[in-house]
């Protein structure tokens, strides 16, 4: 590789962490994808680093507190479907407002969405807090398991709104072409929550910490810290994206067609997180907390890697907004076709390293020999199907950035209920292979999902959908 090549690449990537607002319309494709997937990425690498970080600390309190993790982390989903559902709506209306230049109509629609977003957080907050004992017993949770996690929980549903907000800012931050800023809102939060993790968790000096409830106080505070970036930023008005006072008065038309396109896009990702909480049922059914503590780490580490990959596709739903706003609808085809091709040859690379690296990286999450084997056959398992999840994400990702929330709705709901717990329970209730059929029902469900996606994005009747 040349001197100026790498110069050229290194300035990329600096002016990809730049921070600044981006009409992706027009140049390069190529230069679009990496600008935007770049901090994208990278915002998603530190989460998931996190999320491994969290598990390693709470691992060392025992299987129980890994389980208590496990139930409520599969209980939360809900509330990350809403955020991302909720995001990606976002996402969706503000990219096709930017591709029109229609600014303030963007600013706008940010205001209203935020405005749902608040008033779901509070009614979710509370469901949660009143009944975490009964959260964790519809889960199957041991009395044992809710004595030590409901306090946990408890946190978690209460101060979910940090959770809901900081995904939702960031998806009209990405709406608007500003990728980086949405990566250091998530910095911020990711940073904050590992430093203060082992603190609050294990005490410092003469304090002994909070134990698991002081993970869920420092998900919450790392979470408030980058909402209150993100909120700083949209007050100050130097980007596309400006709020107003006034603007915060409801706009019911507005709130209204948001809704309408929220809606499913919110629902789409309810679907596929009730399944896993299903799957999750299910895998304790078979094989109990052992087995739920083993299948947590796998999936954190699945997590891992395709929190990175999201990076990828939430590029590629930006960039079909845009360009169908400015009516260059084949060149926001050709966008995602690049994108889809990158995800492809980043996901093959990972389904090697979990296919032959399972042991060591379980291994450093426990040191319960039977929840490790659980782990690394999971991860084996799941990770077999990578490539097809780097397809279907993209895919998915892209159709809704194109406004056609509902049609992933309902590939959602084939795969994931037609088709991935049905035959998990097949599996566990009628063969002999038990754990490991469960496991496959995933990368099997996955792959037709991907297959179906595909097959929709190219019959190409998302170019005719009107935000």
């Amino acid at each position: 590789m040349g001197v100026n090549k790498v110069i050229n690449i290194f300035k990329i990537f600096k002016e990809a962490l730049r921070g600044e607002d981006r009409d992706y319309t027009q140049g390069s494709i190529r230069l679009a994808i990496f600008m935007l997937a770049i901090p994208m990425i990278l915002e998603l690498s530190l989460e998931s680093v996190f999320a491994l970080v969290d598990m390693y600390f709470v691992g060392k309190l025992g299987k129980e507190a890994i389980a208590v993790v496990a139930y409520t982390e599969s209980l939360i989903t809900i509330i990350y479907s809403i955020a991302i559902g909720l995001s990606t709506a976002a996402t969706a209306i503000i990219a096709r407002r930017v591709g029109e230049k229609n600014y303030q109509a963007a600013s706008n629609s940010a205001v209203q969405v935020i405005i749902i977003s608040v008033v779901l957080s509070i009614l979710m907050g509370i469901i949660g807090w009143f009944m975490a004992d009964d959260l964790l017993k519809f889960m199957g949770a041991s009395e044992q398991v809710i004595a030590q996690g409901k306090g946990f929980t408890r946190i978690m549903f209460g101060f979910n709104i940090v959770i809901v907000m900081i995904f939702l800012i960031n998806g009209i931050f990405r709406g608007a072409g500003n990728a980086a800023l949405a990566m250091k809102s998530l910095w911020i939060a990711s940073i904050l929550n590992i430093i203060l993790d082992p603190l609050l968790i294990y005490g410092i000096g003469s304090w002994k910490g909070w134990g698991l409830e002081g993970a869920a106080i420092a998900t919450c505070i790392g979470r408030g810290s980058g909402v209150a970036y993100q909120i700083y930023h949209l007050l100050r008005g130097d980007g596309v994206i400006k709020i107003y006072w006034k603007a915060i008065i409801p706009d019911f038309e507005i709130i209204k067609s948001s809704l309408l396109l929220a809606w499913p896009a919110t629902f789409q990702f309810i679907i596929a997180s009730g399944s896993w909480i299903v799957l999750t049922r299910i895998v304790a059914d078979t094989g109990g907390d052992t087995a739920a503590a083993g299948y947590q780490i796998a999936i954190r580490n699945v997590v891992f890697f395709i929190l990175p990959a999201w990076g990828l596709s939430n590029a590629a739903a930006t960039l079909i907004g845009q360009n169908l706003g400015a009516n260059q609808p084949e060149r926001a085809e050709q966008s995602v076709l690049l994108a889809a091709k990158y995800n492809i040859m980043f996901m093959a690379m990972v389904s090697l390293v979990f296919i032959f690296l399972s042991n060591p990286i379980i291994s450093f999450f426990s040191n319960d020999a039977e929840v490790i084997k659980i782990g690394v056959k999971a991860l084996q398992i799941i990770g077999s199907g990578f490539v097809f999840y780097g397809i279907g994400m993209v895919m998915m990702q892209a159709l809704n950035g194109a406004g056609d929330t509902s049609t992933p709705t309902w590939i959602n709901f084939i795969g994931f209920w037609m088709l991935q717990i049905p035959l998990a329970y097949f599996f566990m209730k009628h063969t002999s292979v038990g754990l490991e059929g469960v496991f496959a029902a995933v990368p099997i469900a996955e792959t037709a999902i991907a297959i179906v996606a595909y097959w929709v994005f190219k019959k190409g009747k998302w170019k005719s959908i009107k935000v």
